[in-house]
């Protein structure tokens, strides 16, 4: 009887990157990749017909970035395994992939095998970190794993002030999606589940004086 291959999809708006995954993966026999998309809202409006069993997902994609596109597909299939692959090595970036679900984080510059390493981890039921993100996520673990970083704080401080998502963005040349991820940590990090929340942590620990958030 011969095993069913792992259906994959790739979602990667940078057509290289995208075709030479594929081109990798192609060479082994048990993974079909079934779909090579280029953004978040392609793969959300066809994940039910085309029933992936891992999505190879990039984060920083034009609309809708990784990190929405992985909180929407889980929501309505969470029987599927998102990889995220990055070239962002950060411990931000890392922990805010898991914390949406994603079931591994690849960097895209790991050698070739380890992509495939990796699918048959999450495909296992395990959770996979390449090398390198490992690396950079073992002193966050060990040590701040809960303590907000210097931007998050910033954050809190712009939000506890009464601004909206794009007032902060606008203050912080950054992306509304980004303010909205960063919201999302900060209310995780923090146990709140409510701006007003936000407001009121920081007027009771001197974030509105300026004093810096402490845990």
């Amino acid at each position: 009887m011969t095993t069913p291959r792992t259906r994959i999809a790739i979602v990667d708006d940078h057509p290289m990157v995208a075709e030479g995954i594929q081109s990798i993966l192609e060479s082994y026999d048990d993974v079909e990749v079934i779909a090579n998309l280029a953004s978040g809202h392609e793969i959300i409006e066809q994940v039910g017909a085309l029933n992936p069993d891992v999505i190879l997902l990039d984060l920083n994609m034009p609309g809708i970035g990784g990190l929405s596109t992985a909180e929407i597909i889980l929501e309505r299939r969470p029987k599927t395994r998102i990889l995220i692959l990055s070239m962002h090595d950060s411990p931000e970036y890392i922990t805010s992939a898991l914390s949406h679900g994603a079931a591994g984080y690849v960097l895209k510059d790991v050698p070739t095998d380890e992509i495939k390493r990796a699918i048959d981890a999450v495909m296992a039921g395990q959770r996979y970190l390449c090398t390198g993100a490992q690396g950079s996520l073992a002193p966050y673990d060990s040590s701040d794993r809960e303590q907000l970083t210097n931007r998050e704080q910033t954050i809190l401080l712009q939000l506890a002030q009464g601004k909206s998502n794009k007032e902060v963005g606008l203050a912080l040349d950054i992306s509304v999606r980004t303010v909205e991820t960063h919201r999302k940590n900060i209310k995780r990090k923090l146990g709140i589940s409510s701006t007003a929340g936000l407001t009121r942590y920081a007027m009771e620990h001197g974030v509105l004086q300026g004093t810096g958030v402490r845990l």
